[in-house]
């Protein structure tokens, strides 16, 4: 196994693995510890190349710092990438491989399940090291975060309806784009609240799930940009506000679970020129990160005390609004602003305990 250290600046640490017995190729990145640790997902992809992993990594660990810092998890943000292909390239050794990668940081950063991993892929990373959560509940962990990470964002739908003239979530039109672990346990939340729902997914069966379940609409993958709804609600990969789409949405509010969901800073402006409602992603999709987080709180898991911190995510999210408007800026800057407040008054607390 290879570990090289990767130079980036504005990152704590960036370290990369290639281990040819086991074909692992990986990547991860700590942004910034000053809360506390570094907690992010392990995420599989079959990128394009090296430098593609490498932007995604660094990107989704700055928007794990900002995640914490707004949850006040008591943690710092960090994030994995393994490069590869999900559906055919996993193996215990692949796995267990990369539990010696996230070992070798000797606990600036623990890992938990992302896109394109799942529980048993982080037993299989425990064999290794102890710096994981999200282990199934019967070995004291927390177990699948999703269900978590899915009430946070159907509550900050909640909070932006209500934002904006809506009493309840009750014949809402919310487009679900992506309908993967998070958006199904979404949907079901929706559909019970008496939401109309719009699916669609690249994988036809997932999104056809959703359509038997919850009498959802299918809609192509490609046309739910152009879809009249109120909601629009990115659950996949990022980037997908840019230049391209924000002139075709026809909603008032985005509000969905993916990480990174602009493209550049710029396009929560542009959002916001529109008058369409962004619920910073890092704010509304925190739920996951809070559930996995309060393991490693005195005592260990307790569910009821995860749910408490999750429910805040609907204030979170109301709060950010209203001082976006009375800022009279992006929500985003809005939210970014909070958490390297937060980060700063971590940062003075260190130094003055240092003394």
């Amino acid at each position: 196994m290879k570990i090289t250290e990767i130079p980036c600046a504005g990152y704590e640490k960036v370290v990369r693995c290639e281990d040819p017995q086991s074909g692992l190729r990986a990547i991860i990145s700590v942004h910034d510890t000053t809360l506390g640790p570094a907690l992010g997902g392990l995420r599989m992809w079959p990128y394009l190349s090296e430098q593609e992993a490498m932007t995604d990594v660094n990107r989704l660990s700055q928007g794990m710092t900002y995640k914490s810092a707004v949850a006040e998890t008591g943690l710092g943000g960090g994030k994995a990438v393994i490069i590869g292909n999900p559906k055919t390239d996993k193996s215990e050794a692949l796995f267990r491989a990369m539990g010696r990668f996230v070992e070798s940081l000797k606990g600036l950063y623990t890992t938990a399940e992302d896109v394109g991993t799942n529980v048993q892929d982080m037993v299989t990373v425990r064999q290794e090291t102890k710096h994981v959560t999200g282990l199934p509940r019967e070995m004291g962990s927390s177990g699948d975060p999703s269900p978590f990470t899915a009430i946070g964002v159907f509550l900050g739908i909640k909070a932006c309806v209500e934002k904006t003239g809506g009493k309840d979530l009750k014949d809402v039109r919310i487009a679900v784009q992506g309908c993967g672990n998070v958006a199904r346990y979404l949907c079901e939340h929706l559909a019970k609240a008496g939401a109309k729902l719009f699916v669609t997914d690249i994988v036809a069966e997932k999104a056809k799930m959703m359509v038997d379940k919850h009498g959802a609409k299918l809609v192509k993958a490609e046309e739910i940009y152009d879809l009249e709804c109120d909601v629009f609600a990115p659950c996949a990969l990022g980037a997908v506000i840019n230049d391209d789409t924000i002139p075709r949405l026809k909603c008032r509010i985005v509000a969905g679970a993916a990480n990174n969901v602009l493209l550049s800073e710029q396009h929560g402006d542009r959002l916001r020129e529109r008058g369409i409602v962004y619920a910073p992603d890092f704010v509304i999709n925190a739920g996951g990160i809070i559930n996995v987080s309060v393991e490693l709180e005195p005592g260990g898991y307790n569910e009821q005390r995860a749910l408490q911190k999750v429910n805040n995510i609907y204030n979170a999210v109301h709060d950010i609004l209203v001082t976006a408007d009375r800022e009279k800026i992006a929500s985003n800057r809005a939210a970014i602003l909070l958490a390297e407040r937060k980060i700063a008054e971590g940062r003075k607390r260190k130094t003055a305990k240092a003394r």
